[in-house]
């Protein structure tokens, strides 16, 4: 999975309808796969049919197109390099907050900067939205913790076990939040 050659130029990053979200179907499944082949605790456990990571993309295209949830995917070409979901809340009083959720890049992608540019993205359409909280979660001692810190995030703690990895082992999850750009 890991012998594409990815194109130098700098990925376009763009916000997919639910029709967009369904024609990217087969790429989207490959990054999930991807992040999941290299031990990304996204929710699914390993080794991950891409059968079922495509229909968990198809299974979120009424949360997309009823504007419950928005995603962004940054392309090289056809190929999807990396996403980012914003989860709106949807009771009265929690309308002012979204989730960051399943900020993924490709293995052959990382280090370039790339999710940093997916973060800040969901950050300012956050902002743009009326948006003025955000929160999320991630695996204690990953990448990605260290990505939210260094973007500004603050900790506002740990929970032991609370996820399984993709392993099916129990890991600790630490939460964040931060005022959108």
């Amino acid at each position: 999975m890991r012998t594409e050659h990815i194109n130098s130029a700098v990925p376009t990053i763009t916000r997919l309808s639910a029709a967009g979200l369904l024609a990217a179907g087969r790429s989207l499944a490959d990054l999930v796969c991807d992040a999941v082949e290299g031990g990304s605790s996204i929710g699914f456990l390993a080794p991950l049919d891409p059968a079922e990571a495509a229909a968990w993309w198809e299974g979120l295209a009424p949360e997309v197109a009823g504007g419950r949830t928005a995603v962004w995917a940054a392309r090289d070409g056809d190929r999807i390099l990396g996403t980012v979901q914003l989860r709106f809340g949807g009771m009265p009083n929690g309308r002012h907050r979204a989730e960051v959720a399943k900020l993924i890049v490709h293995r052959d992608a990382r280090g370039r900067g790339l999710g940093r540019r997916l973060l800040e993205t969901a950050e300012r359409e956050a902002a743009a939205s009326g948006i003025s909280l955000l929160v999320l979660d991630t695996q204690t001692g990953s990448p990605a913790e260290r990505l939210y810190r260094s973007a500004g995030w603050t900790e506002a703690g740990t929970i032991p076990d609370y996820a399984a990895d993709t392993e099916g082992v129990l890991r600790p999850t630490t939460l964040f939040h931060k005022k959108p750009l």
